[in-house]
């Protein structure tokens, strides 16, 4: 089996990356205010470039860890199946040894009893013409076991040389996965650091953009964009608050990637107007859904099929709500370069200018 090689490894590939050691400052940088005339404040915005593009090194982290993942699971269970073969090969011989140990006992004790019948004086029976035609029975009798016997001991010698051949294989084999296993094992813990690093690097970004951390760090955890996979373990609705990411609105929660990316959004849109943008609702319960249902008929999706149920969309206010307002236009112009967009069946059955959807597969900025 081929050893690994190092030199296509994932950790090999990081190349222009953003630096996770990087300062947040140098990060999140500044931008001069909006020009007056869109209600801008005086206030110095954060431009969202920086807490972009360390979104995109954790996501670029996140694929090449699950690459890496993906070649020692291979490693593992291919030295697993070869294990298992040879063990299967020895366990074969092992029952070959035993029936021809069985095959040959017969023979050896028949070669015992001829070995202690007299056949006569040997040598002087056959001077002296005393040579019966039983003891020449008896002679060839014990000539033709005793060659029996040595190609029975031959192939019991084949058997044992067979058996500490592969047994030699199989070791040479074991040593040759595990050190293969150990290398890919050495890239992913490199590539698992990496991301730790770029998360970290992340989550302080957040925590500057205005991100609300519990004591404990929960928030930190919901906002790893590495770990969305844990909401898809729920039915819609009834994902814990604590594994969702919280955003600059209070009280608002989205999925690690969706709520990543509306803070970019919020960001460009607050350099823009000059104040964030106005949340209404984000990732609803299923109880939420059900309440909404019942007092808006008709614009509500049934309750367990709400993409707020998955932490996948918000509803917004300060303008966006209306249909043609320079809020809701800037949103179409800008929001996809986020992942956000203003889904079809929105503009007019039921309209809702307010509701708004994340789409990772949309997000330019990725």
């Amino acid at each position: 089996m081929a050893r690994v090689a190092r030199a296509g490894s994932p950790v090999d590939e990081l190349t222009g990356a953003v630096d996770p050691d990087a300062t947040v400052d140098g990060l999140v940088s500044t931008v001069e205010p909006p020009a007056e005339g869109n209600g801008a404040a005086a206030a110095v915005v954060p431009d969202p470039a920086g807490l972009t593009a360390l979104r995109k090194e954790a996501e670029k982290s996140a694929s090449e860890l699950a690459a890496a993942q993906k070649v020692l699971d291979k490693r593992t269970s291919d030295l697993k199946a070869s294990n298992d073969a040879l063990t299967r090969k020895l366990r074969d011989l092992a029952a070959a040894e035993t029936e021809l140990t069985r095959m040959r006992r017969p023979i050896s004790d028949l070669v015992e009893m001829v070995y202690q019948q007299p056949v006569g004086d040997g040598v002087i029976s056959y001077l002296t013409g005393d040579v019966t035609a039983e003891m020449l029975r008896a002679q060839s009798d014990a000539s033709v076991l005793a060659q029996a016997n040595q190609i029975q001991m031959d192939a019991v010698a084949k058997v044992y040389a067979d058996k500490q051949r592969l047994a030699a294989e199989a070791q040479e084999l074991r040593a040759t996965n595990l050190l293969a296993a150990a290398q890919v094992e050495a890239e992913v813990s490199t590539l698992t650091k990496r991301s730790e690093k770029v998360v970290q690097s992340l989550t302080k970004a957040l925590v500057k953009l205005g991100i609300k951390i519990d004591k404990v760090g929960r928030a930190a955890f919901a906002c790893n964009p590495l770990r969305i996979d844990a909401t898809k373990d729920y039915p819609n609705g009834l994902i814990p608050k604590n594994i969702l990411c919280p955003i600059q609105q209070r009280g608002h929660l989205l999925r690690a990637d969706a709520a990543i990316a509306f803070v970019s959004l919020n960001e460009a849109y607050t350099r823009h107007f000059g104040k964030p943008i106005c949340v209404t609702d984000a990732y609803r319960t299923l109880g939420e859904q059900q309440s909404v249902y019942y007092r808006r008929p008709g614009f509500a999706a049934v309750p367990g099929r709400s993409n707020h149920g998955l932490g996948m969309a918000v509803d917004l206010c300060g303008g966006v709500q209306s249909g043609g307002t320079p809020q809701f236009r800037w949103m179409e112009a800008n929001s996809k370069r986020y992942g956000w967009f203003h889904p079809d069946w929105a503009y007019s059955n039921p309209y809702e200018p307010w509701h708004w959807e994340y789409d990772p597969e949309i997000d330019s900025l990725r």
